[in-house]
């Protein structure tokens, strides 16, 4: 339920479950840190996230959270993964990010959205632990008061405010989304895997 294309060195990796608005599951989940392994190992210089429809994800499908999914370690495996990529990576936000979903967008280099994205992490009302480096990289984004306001108090933050926070750094139209988040990335495409890792290393 996930795509992957490469085109010279840029990777992009597809959420394809849009009748289900990109719930993920435990299959998907890993399927995504093997295809972000992938293209380390492979060199890309750049890794486009992306979702498929009007929602980038649910989050957590809703049985096999249930069932266990919500605290398995696969969630910190795939953003420790991303967070770890020797290039750029982008969240090219299709939609609304909710729940775990929110690790994935947190743990890349930038963050694109749509207008009419939404964020939000309900684990207080649903009485689950946020994945443990979420909420350090969501205050490194937006500061503390603003990561409690979400986490805490379950704020839903819509892109304009999101952007307004530092959460995602554009906004653009659905239609320029996947453009613009290969025309970020074509400065490292131009470079060395090796150059764009040097300068990846420089920026905490």
């Amino acid at each position: 339920m996930i795509e992957v294309a490469d085109a010279g060195g840029l990777w992009t990796v597809t959420l394809c479950r849009p009748e289900k608005a990109n719930a993920l599951t435990g299959a998907m989940l890993h399927a995504l840190a093997d295809a972000v392994e992938r293209a380390a190992a492979a060199q890309a210089r750049a890794l486009i996230l992306t979702g498929a429809g009007q929602v980038f994800s649910a989050g957590a499908d809703l049985d096999e959270a249930r069932a266990g999914l919500a605290t398995d370690p696969v969630w910190e495996t795939l953003s420790t993964s991303i967070a770890a990529f020797p290039g750029l990576t982008i969240a090219a936000l299709n939609g609304t990010v909710a729940g775990g979903a929110m690790g994935m967008a947190l743990a890349c280099d930038l963050r694109l959205a749509v207008p009419e994205a939404a964020f939000f992490y309900p684990v207080m009302r649903l009485g689950f632990l946020p994945q443990p480096s979420d909420p350090a990289r969501l205050a490194a984004l937006i500061g503390p008061a603003r990561a409690k306001l979400i986490l805490l108090a379950g704020a839903r933050a819509p892109a304009t405010e999101a952007l307004a926070w530092g959460l995602v750094d554009r906004i653009l139209p659905a239609e320029a989304l996947l453009p613009g988040a290969a025309a970020l990335a074509a400065d490292a495409l131009a470079a060395t895997p090796a150059h764009v890792a040097a300068i990846r290393r420089l920026i905490p």
